[in-house]
């Protein structure tokens, strides 16, 4: 006899969600872009002043292209990885920054979980793997907040393998 309830959801033992870190906010993008826009603008009333106007043009091109670069740093800051471990399932749903889900499950009896350190990096690469099959998890986090999501990650692995009936 079992004293789990069929409908109920199972316990979560562990669940986290990795984003990339972005250290510049919106805020301090747009006062960037403003300091960069007033520079070239200078730059270019400048050149203007001597009778080069055409450069003025490519001070233009500066600002777009700055600004283009941190769009694009902006939107691949929207992926993520949602990680969690029940006592039958250690789930992996990555979100890339277009939206698009892909959903990988494991038993977190069999799933190993690696970890490559660095002595003066620290973690460099987390990867599960189970039956063959290799899933680099994390690969967007900082050197700190790997460490940080290796130890907390393998304690509750270590839970969910501890629980009996693992399917």
């Amino acid at each position: 006899m079992t004293d789990r309830n069929p409908e109920a959801p199972p316990e979560v033992l562990f669940s986290a969600v990795l984003k990339p870190y972005r250290s510049l906010s919106p805020r301090g993008f747009a006062l960037l872009l403003m300091f960069v826009a007033a520079t070239c603008f200078a730059g270019g009333l400048l050149f203007w002043s001597q009778g080069y106007w055409p450069i003025t043009a490519f001070f233009g091109l500066d600002i777009l292209a700055v600004q283009f670069a941190f769009r694009m740093n902006y939107r691949s800051g929207r992926a993520m990885e949602i990680v969690e471990i029940t006592p039958d399932t250690l789930t992996v749903r990555r979100i890339a920054p277009d939206g698009k889900q892909q959903d990988f499950a494991f038993n977190p009896y069999w799933a190993r979980f690696e970890v490559d350190r660095h002595p003066e990096w620290g973690v460099t690469r987390m990867a599960l793997t189970s039956h063959g099959r290799q899933l680099p998890i994390g690969t967007f986090l900082g050197p700190d907040d790997r460490d940080s999501f290796a130890k907390a990650f393998q304690d509750a692995l270590a839970r969910a393998r501890a629980m009996p009936d693992h399917g």
